[in-house]
């Protein structure tokens, strides 16, 4: 299997090959912190739409800066791993900051996708995209699934509450 997981300097290294190419470059991000199908259908929308998929991936530390100290459940090597495996995730980009700001202002991807659910909120990056004519593209979410809800019904049906 291919390693996907790049440094950012060999990320940026691959991104100027995709860019004098003319390919188009996407980009959506996460914790992944246990893989479901709402995970699955979600990248491959993103992927129908451009040539190469990056995915930022939280770092354990960044996981739980974000959900608290009882996740990640799954460690960002184990993560990164799965993630990997899918065939619609070409490039892999492991960050420890809170959001993917600053991966965001280095590879300057044509889209930036985000759930549906971001329709009212600020989507991170937005105005870094927006200085150079990228799109932020909202997608809908596969009902049903949410890593939440999946350790929540875990929990009640092990009375873990």
């Amino acid at each position: 299997m291919k390693n996907k997981v790049l440094s950012r300097d060999a990320l940026l290294k691959k991104i100027r090959s995709i860019k004098e190419e003319g390919k188009t470059l996407g980009f959506t991000n996460g914790c992944f912190d246990i893989l479901h199908p709402g995970h699955i259908d979600f990248i491959a929308k993103a992927k129908k739409h451009v040539d190469y998929l990056v995915l930022g991936l939280n770092s354990d530390s960044s996981v739980r800066a974000i959900k608290g100290n009882s996740r990640p459940i799954n460690s960002q090597d184990f993560r990164a791993k799965i993630l990997s495996a899918l065939e619609d995730v070409d490039y892999i980009a492991i960050f420890d900051e809170p959001t993917p700001y600053e991966i965001l202002s280095l590879i300057k991807p044509d889209y930036l996708f985000k759930g549906a659910d971001w329709k009212d909120k600020v989507v991170v990056g937005r105005d870094i995209l927006k200085e150079y004519g990228g799109k932020v593209k909202l997608l809908p979410y596969l009902k049903g699934y949410s890593t939440t809800s999946i350790l929540k019904k875990i929990c009640k049906k092990n009375s873990i509450v």
